[in-house]
């Protein structure tokens, strides 16, 4: 369990299933059924475990799709990145790209592009009702101490876990670069040092022994490498893989994107990543530019009416974030939390994916484009970027491996197209285990719903099995279940209590805190 420092603990607030409402992928009006919590903060640990058992979050709303009721189950989708090969679409995609940037040819009459392409990135916000955020002060959330009331049994009986000092200092430690510099990932070509020009390894001062090391590592694989990636200062370089000339090989998505353009190219696309939140200076520089793209984006490809895609609505949706800034001695440089990753062409803002870095994977939000630059399968290309930068990304920190595309839909044909990126797994909405998207179609043509892993002795292994561990806060104070049941007046909320840590699970109901008032 995290330390009761600032930023340091995941706070949640329980409001419960809905009864059946619109379903935004078949329209059925009663339909959809979730349950939902409201996440005034949430550590990337924590989120990435509530996403491993079938949550998502929609700004600070965090939603389980109620499977075995719902009209249209959604199963949990990542990509394994690592072993992501292209298809002839991808592959048609990032030549069409290379393509514009190279002659600058494309069509700005084209909206209508492929289905693939206008659902590349659904807007799973729209699939549930959206809950007011409960009013709370600052002060409601800030935790004081265990219950004084029962200080003395707590000492005996509560047990809080607490984390040694050396993990204490890591999930405290804020991200130490600098968050107002955006990551800048530019498409250039290949660049080749001057005579006497290069690191020299003796001059800079306070360099670590680590830094070195890697940058020695670095250095080899820029000998070979043939995709050079510009970095802004700050940041360690981040490489594609198997950057070495390779023979009788299929082409990587890296052998597109990081191709060497002709010196006549008429385009460079730049991609910078910038944090959300808590909001980088550039972030907040380009705040309406981005604002800007989205709403255009809301009203030409989604057929929203002028007054729906407000300001606040999309602060509240895509900028938005319960997840705490992190930064780890064996993360990545750019930290884990939520981010923006932009795409700049020629000075002018193209596209946005929302994305969040989490300890296993890069988890996909959302995207939008500028509608101008529709033929260019912008919600195909940028998929293709992100499974890309998640490999990147694993060359720092190498739990990272999967990219999360959200929920698979068998039962709505639009919504099948995640499947293309492959290899896929699915997660069995029983067991919590992934299961191959191929093993799954099976069942999936069988049923909407389906327990996908078929061996019966197989349980939730990180199902809740002691409720009096559950970890709550109430009046500001720290306490399991078992002592909040005793101090609380009124009827009983055991049965609310229970469905919740039912859903997140042992590990998350003992770290997270349960906000009762």
């Amino acid at each position: 369990m995290a330390t009761m420092g600032s930023g340091s603990l995941s706070i949640v607030e329980y409001l419960g299933g809905d009864g059946g409402y619109r379903c935004g992928y078949c329209k059925n009006d009663t339909g959809n059924f979730s349950h939902g919590m409201w996440a005034h903060s949430l550590t990337v640990e924590d989120y990435q475990d509530l996403i491993d058992r079938g949550w998502r979050r929609s700004g600070k709303y965090v939603y389980k799709p109620t499977m075995n009721q719902t009209c249209c189950p959604q199963y949990t989708i990542r990509c394994q990145a690592l072993h992501f090969q292209p298809s002839k679409s991808h592959k048609k995609v990032l030549k069409k790209m290379l393509k514009f940037l190279t002659k600058g040819e494309h069509s700005k009459a084209d909206i209508e592009v492929d289905p693939m392409e206008s659902h590349t990135k659904d807007a799973d916000g729209c699939s549930f009702p959206f809950k007011n955020p409960p009013i709370r002060s600052q002060s409601e959330l800030l935790p004081l101490s265990t219950d004084p009331t029962e200080e003395e049994e707590m000492t005996e009986e509560i047990n809080v876990k607490e984390v040694d000092s050396k993990h204490s200092e890591l999930c405290n430690k804020k991200l130490n670069t600098d968050c107002n510099e955006p990551l800048q990932i530019t498409h250039i070509g290949r660049v080749t040092p001057k005579p006497g020009r290069g690191a020299d390894l003796n001059k800079p001062p306070c360099r670590k022994a680590k830094v070195i090391r890697k940058e020695q590592k670095l250095q080899k694989k820029l000998q070979c490498q043939t995709r050079p990636v510009s970095l802004e200062s700050g940041s360690r370089s981040l490489t594609s893989q198997n950057c070495c000339p390779r023979t009788n090989h299929p082409k990587s998505i890296e052998d597109f994107i990081f191709a060497t353009l002709p010196p006549e190219a008429l385009h460079q696309i730049e991609v910078r990543l910038v944090r959300s939140s808590p909001q980088s200076s550039q972030f907040k520089a380009t705040f309406q530019e981005s604002y800007q793209v989205y709403k255009r984006y809301q009203m030409i490809i989604h057929k929203d009416p002028p007054g729906k895609p407000t300001v606040s609505q999309f602060t509240r949706f895509l900028c938005d974030s319960p997840l705490e800034a992190e930064h780890l001695p064996n993360g990545p440089d750019c930290g884990y939390g939520s981010f923006h990753q932009q795409y700049w062409l020629a000075g002018k803002l193209i596209a946005v994916g929302v994305i969040d870095i989490l300890p296993k994977c890069v988890s996909s939000v959302y995207l939008y484009y500028d509608p101008d630059f529709s033929s260019l399968s912008l919600g195909v290309y940028s998929a293709l970027r992100e499974i890309a930068f998640t490999r990147q990304l694993h060359e720092q920190a190498s739990d990272l491996s999967y990219y999360y595309m959200g929920f698979y839909i068998y039962s709505c044909p639009k919504m099948r197209y995640k499947g293309q990126y492959r290899p896929s797994d699915l997660l069995c909405p029983e067991t919590y285990t992934w299961i191959p998207l191929e093993q799954c179609l099976p069942s999936l043509e069988q049923s909407k719903y389906s327990r996908l892993n078929q061996d019966s002795k197989i349980d939730d292994e990180g199902m809740m099995k002691e409720l009096d561990q559950v970890q709550v806060l109430y009046k500001r104070s720290v306490m399991p279940y078992r002592i909040y049941k005793r101090n609380r007046k009124g009827p009983s909320d055991e049965e609310t209590v229970q469905q919740y840590a039912a859903l997140v699970g042992q590990a998350c109901s003992e770290r997270m805190l349960l906000f009762r008032s």
